[in-house]
C-alpha cells in the first residue's frame, strides 16, 4: 500500500557552483535545519504532522543564483517556512555565496506549486 504524504520539505541546491558532493549535502542540511526550526516555531501542527509522516524531503536543483533567489522569495511571499543559506567561505567557495534554499515542512501541494518545474538533484 502506497503511503500518502500530505507534508514535505523541499531542499534546492544551486548546480552552477563547483561544490563537492559533500559540500552540496552540507549546504542542503544547513538549509533544511533552519527551515525545520522555523516550521516548528511558526507552524507547530504542520511540523508535528510532517514528523509523524516520516519527514518526507525532496532535493532539487536550480541553475543560477537568480533562480535560487526567485524560489526563496516566492516561498517567503506565501509565508512558507523557508531558509536561504550563504556560505561562510571557509572551504570551497567564496564567503557570501548563496548555495541552498529549503522550503517547509509544509503542505506538499503548496510546495509543489513552487517547485513543480525543478529537476531532481
Amino acid at each position: 500500500m502506497k503511503t500518502v504524504h500530505r507534508f514535505k520539505q523541499a531542499i534546492i541546491i544551486r548546480s552552477d557552483i563547483k561544490m563537492s558532493t559533500g559540500k552540496k549535502v552540507a549546504q542542503g542540511c544547513h538549509a533544511a535545519v533552519v527551515a525545520v526550526e522555523l516550521a516548528q516555531k511558526y507552524h507547530p501542527s504542520i511540523y508535528s504532522s510532517w514528523k509523524n509522516e516520516g519527514q518526507k524531503k525532496i532535493v532539487l536543483k536550480v541553475a543560477s543564483e537568480e533562480a535560487l533567489l526567485q524560489i526563496y522569495n516566492d516561498a517567503k511571499r506565501q509565508n512558507l517556512p523557508s531558509s536561504l543559506i550563504q556560505d561562510a567561505g571557509l572551504t570551497q567557495i567564496p564567503a557570501g555565496t548563496k548555495t541552498a534554499v529549503a522550503i517547509g515542512p509544509f503542505m506538499s501541494a503548496e510546495i509543489d506549486n513552487l517547485t513543480r518545474n525543478l529537476k531532481l538533484l
